[in-house]
């Protein structure tokens, strides 16, 4: 019996939403149907979960993960590389509201990752401390990563919605699970899938392991009212072979990571399906 295609899982869960969920509003007034509570997982030791069923822009992710873990948090860098993702919450009218200049989006994922501000001063850089405890005490339970500050949500335009992750390492193998508390199924979580698994790819080479499993954990699972059509459209579709990902192997230091040290191979996908952001 042949197995399933990983990739049954993502299409599994827009029908699970589609047929299960419930209307609820939201700060956009754009409405969504929800269900609470769902999970895949992903092995990525051989193949790179990038959704076939609809193509992805793996630009986009790498950039925006790079960015992520250079804890920066202005939208120069993502504009410099042709990346339009943060774009409509980066605009002068949505960073004045917190009293910021126009591209600053304040402390979301890479400040929080890298520039955690302590009670009594000083920063906590948690994604060097993640590295540390890997390589020094890999068998501990503690190696975990928050961008949920509870003292900044309400100070960015989006409060983080993948908010902690953590690694669990065993006999030189590393997996990831990552807990997302606002699931945009049909646009963002696709990518946050990809993030992640690269992300664990990364973590993995420069602590010595092998790559394993990302676990997604979603909270609230939603589809936004306007949605419907373009999720009806890629459940047609039958996915095609995962592809794989090679990083450069003489990086050691997580940091040093650029665009160039990293290759996309075998890609083949569905054409892509438009839909609006929620905003």
């Amino acid at each position: 019996m042949a197995s399933m295609h990983p990739e049954q899982q993502y299409l599994d869960l827009l029908r699970d939403v589609l047929e299960n969920g419930q209307g609820k509003s939201d700060p956009h007034g754009v409405g969504s149907i929800a269900v609470c509570g769902r999970q895949m997982r992903f092995d990525v030791s051989q193949k790179f979960p990038l959704l076939t069923t609809k193509k992805l822009f793996f630009k986009f992710i790498l950039h925006e993960l790079l960015w992520f873990l250079s804890g920066d948090s202005h939208t120069d860098y993502l504009k410099k590389n042709g990346v339009t993702i943060w774009d409509e919450w980066a605009t002068k009218e949505a960073t004045a509201k917190y009293g910021r200049e126009e591209g600053d989006l304040g402390p979301i994922y890479g400040p929080q990752w890298r520039h955690w501000k302590k009670r009594n001063g000083g920063e906590i850089d948690q994604i060097e401390n993640l590295i540390a405890g890997l390589k020094e005490h890999p068998d501990w339970r503690r190696h975990m990563v928050t961008a949920w500050n509870p003292e900044d949500v309400d100070n960015v335009f989006v409060a983080p919605c993948h908010g902690i992750f953590k690694c669990f390492a065993v006999n030189g193998e590393l997996s990831l699970h990552m807990f997302q508390r606002s699931a945009d199924v049909f646009l963002g979580v696709p990518y946050n899938i990809a993030s992640y698994s690269l992300l664990l790819m990364m973590i993995a080479q420069v602590t010595g392991m092998k790559p394993k499993e990302f676990i997604h954990t979603t909270s609230d699972t939603h589809i936004y009212n306007n949605h419907f059509d373009q999720a009806q459209e890629q459940l047609t579709r039958t996915p095609k072979s995962f592809p794989t990902v090679t990083l450069n192997p003489n990086i050691t230091n997580i940091f040093d990571f650029k665009y160039d040290d990293f290759t996309l191979h075998n890609y083949e996908a569905d054409p892509s399906i438009k839909a609006p952001i929620a905003i």
